[in-house]
């Protein structure tokens, strides 16, 4: 599993926490940077996977 993989995830749910709690504080700042940073993640993690398909690739 590539690093990115893991760093995305995690950034995802950091994002999906920070954006609960500008929902919940009534915070739009904060909401909007947690859905930006969990979008981030998103993408990230798109790219470990892609960097494991190739990695995968090559190895046969």
């Amino acid at each position: 599993m590539d690093k990115d993989r893991i760093a995305g995830k995690a950034k995802e749910v950091k994002g999906a926490i920070k954006e609960g709690v500008g929902k919940m504080t009534g915070n739009k700042e904060t909401e909007a940077e947690g859905k930006v940073e969990k979008a981030a993640g998103k993408v990230q993690g798109k790219v470990g996977e892609a960097k494991d398909a190739v990695r995968d690739t090559f190895k046969r």
